[in-house]
């Protein structure tokens, strides 16, 4: 699932970040991070100013040297059901900012939204999965290190420089070169783009097996440990979709006369 290289690099891009958020609506947990993101049109210019540079880490990549920069971020460490998922991708140095965030930041509308016009206008972009099988059998950070690995494997450019969110690289990524950025996700472009279509990405699988494991009400919570969720799991024991090394699952199944598997 990837879009074809693009052509040459064009200049890079205003220093200025370049976008803001429109839309209201955003749950409490990404109010603290749209409150960074403002308006140019009603923002004093001072305080602009102090905006993060969402192509900071990308321009300082070209200056030495790099030409292809591919963004990474995974999401899903937390649920209780669902895979991990990873995205990459490789921005046009012209791409447009505007309502680009950290996914966390934005409605799911705005992501929606934001999420089609990356993949459409994206030089090239790539999904990973890590699935609940293989949480279980090699952890969390493991699996999500896997699903990064799997999407810059299915990129079709070959990128020289990779921007990582995290604090730590990830090992044996197939990539000549990569940067660690803590919140890279609202520091980096590429890495915001990326967190974005992870994000769609997979609140479109939990609907779709919503529709398979009605009971649980993946739709609604995607996976995470919801009032709803704990009590589905009390009354029907974990599906193929739960990852029965997580403690509450684990115990909650326990609780309810539903082994757990090895």
């Amino acid at each position: 699932m990837n879009s074809p290289l693009g052509g040459e690099d064009a200049e890079s891009p205003p220093s200025r970040r370049q976008f803001f958020v429109r839309e209201g609506g955003q749950s409490a947990a990404g109010q603290e991070a749209a409150n960074s993101f403002a308006d140019p049109l009603t923002t004093p210019a001072s305080a602009l100013d102090s905006l993060p540079d969402l192509w900071h880490y990308e321009r300082q990549a070209r200056t030495e040297g790099h030409a292809i920069i591919v963004g990474l971020d995974e999401v899903g460490r937390g649920p209780l059901a669902g895979p991990v998922v990873a995205a990459c991708v490789v921005l046009p140095p012209d791409f447009d900012l505007d309502g680009i965030a950290d996914s966390k930041a934005l409605t799911e509308r705005q992501r929606e939204r934001a999420a089609e016009r990356i993949r459409r206008e994206a030089t090239a972009w790539s999904i990973g999965h890590a699935d609940a099988e293989t949480v279980d059998r090699i952890n969390v950070l493991q699996a999500s290190r896997e699903a990064l690995r799997e999407a810059l494997r299915g990129l079709s450019a070959t990128p020289t420089l990779a921007l990582v969110d995290g604090h730590l690289p990830v090992p044996d990524l197939p990539c000549p070169a990569q940067r660690a950025i803590v919140r890279g996700d609202s520091l980096s472009a590429s890495i915001a783009t990326a967190s974005i279509i992870a994000k769609v990405h997979r609140d479109d699988l939990m609907r779709r097996w919503d529709a398979e494991y009605p009971e649980y009400g993946f739709a609604a919570h995607k996976g995470y440990g919801s009032a709803r969720h704990l009590a589905a799991l009390r009354a029907h024991g974990p599906c193929p979709l739960h990852r029965r090394t997580f403690a509450p699952v684990a115990a909650l199944c326990t609780d309810a006369g539903h082994a757990p598997e090895p």
